[in-house]
């Protein structure tokens, strides 16, 4: 993935799986922010992501076509935020990723997936707002 530097406006390339964690602009040294915004990812970015972060991840599972889900976007957004460079927030369309959506039994969306070092430690479906979302992810951190 592509993170811009904020200091001089390099393009740095950064392994997603370490999107959560502090680098530096390869060009003038200073310092990149986490990722804080939900990645939009397929199974191959799904597999990398979640074999190799270091800090809980957030799966959304959502279609365009939900209207439960468009509602959870904001509160997604606002966890993605609040947990930047504490935990990851990734999104996977279920019309598009309809693999990803049936190896975790995605039977209604909007649908949410606590991971911890690969291991699921959370699942559940509907409509959930940013404070239950963060409780579930400070909770697999500790």
């Amino acid at each position: 993935m592509i993170l811009v530097c904020a200091e001089c406006g390099q393009e740095n390339r950064v392994p997603a799986a370490r999107a959560a964690e502090r680098a530096k602009c390869g060009a003038c040294k200073a310092p990149l922010a986490p990722v804080s915004t939900p990645l939009d990812v397929g199974p191959g970015e799904f597999s990398e992501i979640v074999a190799q972060a270091q800090v809980p991840i957030l799966v959304d599972f959502w279609a365009t076509w939900c209207g439960p889900c468009r509602r959870a976007a904001p509160e997604v957004e606002r966890v993605a935020r609040d947990l930047a460079g504490r935990a990851l927030v990734l999104k996977v369309d279920t019309d598009r990723h309809a693999e990803l959506a049936n190896r975790f039994q995605v039977r209604g969306i909007p649908h949410f997936v606590v991971l911890k070092q690969g291991s699921i430690v959370r699942q559940g479906s509907g409509l959930v707002d940013h404070r239950q979302l963060r409780q579930w992810l400070e909770q697999a951190a500790a």
